[in-house]
This record gives structure tokens, C-alpha cells and sequence, in this order.
């Protein structure tokens, strides 16, 4: 299982550790599955990113609360946020998963399986802007975990196509604390600049109200106004 404190270290951690320590230590066994056990390990062993047991619970709980049904992510990996999401649904749910790697839709394929979750999704591999430009209708939930530099672009595909009352949710928007201060080493050039662009369109956009919850790397939640 997965300490918060004792990955992705950042350059400003905008919530205390000790306080992360106790959120995590509080909600993490309640979700502790064999599953997610083995998904967290794999990421540790390979320094995957993966959100974790305090932003997966968060993406629970926001998808139950607005009845969700239908989801589309935009980067996948290998289906550690789509098993939340997946959990959220109910058996008469979708959540369509759009990634890049034919190895991370295989290592889903086994991890989703083995929590009988994996009759829920609808797994594709390809880009995600392009895999989502051929789905028709809306979105209860379309979240985004791409390539940063795509945060802008996907923000104004994905926008048009949430059901009023639903959920745009992207994860990493404090880019390790790159967004709060002036100099910084970025991972790749133009990527803060990117999530800075995304992050201020989301909230000046008057369709939409915004917040972000800084557990992590900090995760924006839009909602379509009704």
C-alpha cells in the first residue's frame, strides 16, 4: 500500500504530509483490495504514476454523488483511476478508457479482470483525443490524466461534451508546486505552462464551477452548471 508522504516528492507540497499521513491512514484500509494492493506495487517497482488511495477515493465518492453512469478518461495507464471509477458505476455502468500502450490495456485487462470489474469498461488503445472525437453523446464524468501539454486541448473537447450537472475532474494540476512559484525545472518545457493556461480556463469559464482539492498533486473538479 502506498504512503503519500514517501512518493512523488515535490517542490511545494501544498498539504502537510503529517496531515496527508492521517488522511490516508484513515480511508486507505477501507479500500484495501488485493487488486489495488498488487496495481500500487507494480507502480512503486516501476515508478509508475498512479493517483492513489485518497484521490481514487475522491473520484468514488465525486461519481457517486452525481449518480454517474457514463465515464471517458483521457489516459488510462494500466486502469488504477478507471477501477474507481469502474466501482462508482454499478454493473450498469461504463467507464471507456483511452491510453496510449497496448502493454498498460493488457496489464488492465488482468488487474480489472481479477476485480471482476472489467465487464464495465471499454478499453482502447490510441489517442485519447481522437478515440473521444468518435464517441457520440455526453459524459457524466470526463477526466484527464494525459500528456500535461494536451491539458488546454482536452479541456476544450471535453467541455462541450459533460451533461449539465456533470463532473470534468484533471488530475496533477499543482504540477508538484511548479503552478505557485516563479522558477522551476520542468519536466518537459511548456507543460506548467500548459496546466497554468488550463487551470485558469477552467475557472474563468462561466459554464462551469470550479475547485481544487490539493491532496497529491492536486485534482481540479469542474461542474456543468445546470
Amino acid at each position: 500500500m502506498q504512503d503519500p508522504t514517501l512518493v512523488n516528492p515535490t517542490v511545494l507540497t501544498p498539504v502537510d504530509p503529517m496531515i496527508e499521513r492521517y488522511l490516508f491512514n484513515l480511508h486507505a484500509p477501507r479500500s484495501d483490495h488485493p487488486v489495488l494492493q498488487a496495481m500500487e506495487s507494480l507502480a512503486a517497482e516501476k515508478n509508475f504514476p498512479i493517483i492513489g488511495r485518497l484521490v481514487g477515493q475522491f473520484l468514488l465518492v465525486m461519481a457517486r454523488v452525481i449518480g454517474a453512469r457514463r465515464v471517458f478518461e483521457f489516459g488510462s495507464g494500466y486502469g488504477y483511476s478507471a477501477y474507481w471509477f469502474a466501482e462508482a458505476v454499478g454493473s450498469e455502468g461504463q467507464v471507456i478508457c483511452a491510453e496510449g500502450s497496448a502493454d498498460n490495456a493488457t496489464l488492465a485487462a488482468k488487474f480489472l479482470g481479477e476485480a471482476g470489474l472489467w465487464p464495465r469498461v471499454d478499453f482502447r488503445t490510441g489517442m485519447a483525443q481522437q478515440i473521444f472525437a468518435t464517441l457520440p453523446g455526453e459524459f457524466d464524468i470526463c477526466y484527464n490524466d494525459a500528456d500535461k501539454g494536451d491539458y488546454p486541448e482536452i479541456w476544450n473537447l471535453a467541455r462541450t461534451r459533460i451533461r449539465p450537472g456533470g463532473l470534468y475532474i484533471a488530475d496533477n494540476v499543482l504540477w508538484h508546486g511548479r503552478v505557485a512559484v516563479d522558477t522551476y525545472v520542468d519536466i518537459v518545457p511548456g507543460w506548467t505552462e500548459a496546466i497554468l493556461a488550463h487551470n485558469q480556463a477552467i475557472v474563468d469559464d462561466p459554464e462551469f464551477d470550479a475547485f481544487i482539492n490539493p491532496v497529491r498533486d492536486g485534482v481540479i473538479i469542474a461542474r456543468r452548471k445546470i
